[in-house]
């Protein structure tokens, strides 16, 4: 069932109603309400499982001029897709353009959406709706057609339980291998980028995609390194994922290395502390520095979360930092090889200035491999 054209709402968690026209499939969904600055990227953002149980806000506002690709070969990694599904509640912009021109391109973005059963919102003011975001941050909403009445809203709006049901959503039930080179990373994952598993396969690694409610110590015996993925959601309430790394800090003397949600993991399972921040760093043009080199790299982006620096123990340290707001962009352990990131080097979308960190892991998972 889709609709284009027809009334419909976003309604914030503090009164703010804005209407305009849905495309994509007709339903009322509730979740948070995020924005993110990127121009392009679309088809990456919509299936990146950070997002999901969230209603995705872009600011570009110009969407979908450049279409979809056809839908992703079963059992596959291909390229643009992040996942096997597009993982956001509904996508809101400005301009929704509906005649796509691209070389790639099989169908529209209302088609994509409709066919996944995705609302979408177009005619709104992104601008001021971001404003609002930003001056009170993210907040709850509900997205649904004008039709609808407030109690039909109430009782028929799908949401994602984001404590416990939504970690399980964007993982694997078992553990997926990959087969590459000599070197066998283990990539824990919840809610985990495809393009972390292509980056890993590009460097010569095979790959165990484990879920992250695996026993994670048993697969740590067949792995060179372990890499800890992103994901959504607030870090503490994977508790027992924590547990298991930090016994992996106990007794795991090879590289561990986290990405975005991986950074929030790892300090939680250090001793360290997290919180939520107002509005989240979603995009791709966040900047970030190096404390150990001083140079500086523009990254891609996206979660709501980040880590206390004044929490670290005293056996581990800063990192990097958000040249914007100060923020924690990564951090290190002063005595084993654990370290990790808040940003994403894979991007996908955005720049591809930090795939470096890929290289300097896997050249040091080479070398402790042959002690």
């Amino acid at each position: 069932m889709h609709a284009r054209d027809a009334a419909a709402r976003l309604s914030l968690h503090d009164g703010t109603q804005m209407q305009g026209r849905g495309f994509g499939a007709v339903k009322a969904v509730r979740g948070e309400v995020v924005f993110n600055t990127a121009m392009a990227g679309y088809v990456e953002a919509l299936t990146d499982p950070s997002y999901r149980g969230q209603i995705l806000v872009l600011t570009y506002p110009l969407v979908g001029n450049y279409g979809v690709p056809p839908p992703r070969r079963p059992g596959t990694l291909d390229r643009p897709y992040e996942s096997g599904r597009i993982q956001v509640q509904a996508l809101v912009v400005q301009n929704y353009v509906d005649a796509y021109s691209h070389h790639a391109a099989s169908r529209s973005l209302h088609e994509w959406l409709s066919s996944e059963g995705v609302p979408g919102l177009t005619g709104v003011d992104t601008r001021s709706l971001t404003r609002r975001l930003r001056e009170y941050g993210t907040m709850q909403g509900s997205l649904y057609p004008a039709s609808m009445s407030e109690d039909d809203v109430r009782r028929s709006s799908g949401a994602v339980d984001m404590r416990d049901e939504v970690f399980r959503l964007v993982a694997p039930s078992e553990p997926v291998h990959y087969e590459g080179g000599k070197l066998t990373i283990v990539l824990v994952d919840a809610g985990a980028k495809d393009n972390i598993v292509r980056s890993l396969l590009a460097r010569g690694a095979s790959v165990i995609r484990a879920p992250w409610h695996a026993d994670l110590l048993e697969l740590a015996a067949q792995a060179d390194g372990i890499l800890i993925g992103n994901g959504p959601g607030d870090p503490k309430d994977l508790a027992p994922l924590v547990t298991q790394v930090r016994s992996l800090l106990e007794s795991y003397r090879k590289p561990i290395f986290g990405v975005c949600l991986g950074n929030q993991i790892l300090a939680l399972a250090a001793g360290a502390d997290t919180y939520k921040l107002p509005y989240g760093h979603r995009g791709v043009n966040q900047p970030v520095q190096d404390l150990l080199t001083r140079r500086c790299y523009i990254t891609s982006q996206n979660h709501g979360y980040a880590v206390r620096d004044d929490s670290l123990p005293k056996d581990w340290e800063p990192w990097f930092v958000n040249i914007n707001d100060g923020t924690n962009e990564g951090i290190r352990s002063r005595q084993h090889p654990y370290f990790s990131i808040q940003f994403h080097p894979e991007a996908s979308p955005g720049p591809q200035d930090t795939g470096f960190l890929f290289d300097d892991f896997m050249r040091l998972v080479g070398a402790m491999a042959q002690r």
